[in-house]
């Protein structure tokens, strides 16, 4: 799997490490839109608005965001692929929109090299919970997973929409353990973890960040994180890996993408504008509140992790067996 060591070789940066390109050009852009594929509300949104809070004056006198939901992100990545070259529409996605999606759609209406990375703004890892339709007794992935073999009526675990980073992760621990899992597709995280918490699934995988609320009012537990160590958001939480799943090892990120044609120059500056936003102390302490850390790279970098990560991708679908859609 693609781990926060790969990301980091294929160059990807924390925030505050690491050479960019500054803050200089001459006059800024009227109006630059931030164009997310998910409704406004959810962590991508979330993410966005900070970007674009902090670009307003400095990379454009107007920066708004565009929320183009559907299609699971891949409605904004055809809209920007389409969009003008002078840096006024940029792309903020997770990286599976366009590392992943190659893999899993046939009849995809983008390539990846219809985008020209710009940076990362942010790396996120998951978690595999449960709510109360499993027993408190229920501690670790181990207990879980025997509760599930047990209760064959009941195995099942919801993620935020088929072909998903976190499906594939659910995936790879049922085929992994030899206990069959039942997937159920949401349209988001955010009507899972409901039904997570109503007790209608017995377990989801998602983002840490939407677990992390409800962690602490008990109502639900989280068993297990996906990075190659335990994330600083839940450090009681062990990973896949030490419990056993070595093979269990993904951060994702969330990049920044201009349309394919557009300049060097162009792609220089809004890298240095990313790179301000994400390095902000506010935006940093934002950013943690979702669970999520703040990361900045060059756009030569975000192109080797691209690179990366989509070929990483290939034995994972195959392995999981899911059937590609059209």
């Amino acid at each position: 799997m693609f781990n926060r060591r790969q990301f980091l070789a294929a160059g990807g940066a924390t925030a505050l490490a690491g050479t960019w390109p500054t803050l200089a050009w001459s006059q800024s852009l009227e109006t630059a839109r931030v164009v997310v594929g998910f409704p406004a509300g959810g962590t991508t949104d979330a993410v966005s608005r900070r970007l674009a809070d902090k670009m307003r004056s400095g990379y454009a006198k107007v920066a708004l965001v565009e929320n183009k939901a559907g299609a699971g992100g891949r409605l904004a990545a055809e809209m920007v692929k389409s969009s003008p070259n002078d840096g006024s529409t940029l792309l903020l996605t997770p990286a599976s929109i366009i590392t992943l999606y190659p893999h899993i759609f046939t009849k995809l209406t983008y390539k990846i090299e219809d985008f020209t990375p710009v940076s990362t703004a942010c790396i996120a890892v998951f978690g595999f919970g449960v709510g109360p339709m499993v027993p408190d007794s229920v501690k670790t992935l181990q207990d879980y997973l025997a509760w599930a073999k047990a209760n064959p009526g009941k195995a099942s675990f919801g993620s935020p929409g088929a072909g998903t980073p976190p499906h594939f992760l659910g995936a790879l621990l049922a085929k992994g353990s030899g206990v069959e899992l039942q997937h159920v597709p949401y349209r988001g995280s955010a009507p899972g973890i409901q039904d997570l918490i109503g007790g209608q699934v017995g377990g989801f995988s998602g983002p840490i960040g939407d677990f992390l609320p409800h962690l602490k009012t008990g109502k639900l537990r989280m068993l297990a994180t996906s990075g190659h160590q335990r994330t600083p958001f839940a450090p009681d939480v062990p990973t896949y890996s030490e419990q056993g799943f070595k093979n269990i090892e993904f951060v994702e990120w969330y990049g920044v993408f201009l349309p394919g044609k557009a300049s060097p120059e162009v792609v220089q500056r809004a890298a240095a504008a990313v790179k301000a936003a994400v390095t902000s102390p506010d935006v940093i302490e934002g950013l943690a509140t979702l669970g999520l850390e703040a990361s900045a790279n060059t756009p030569e970098q975000l192109k080797k992790a691209v690179a990366t990560e989509n070929a990483a991708w290939g034995p994972v679908v195959k392995t999981v067996g899911f059937t590609p859609e059209a």
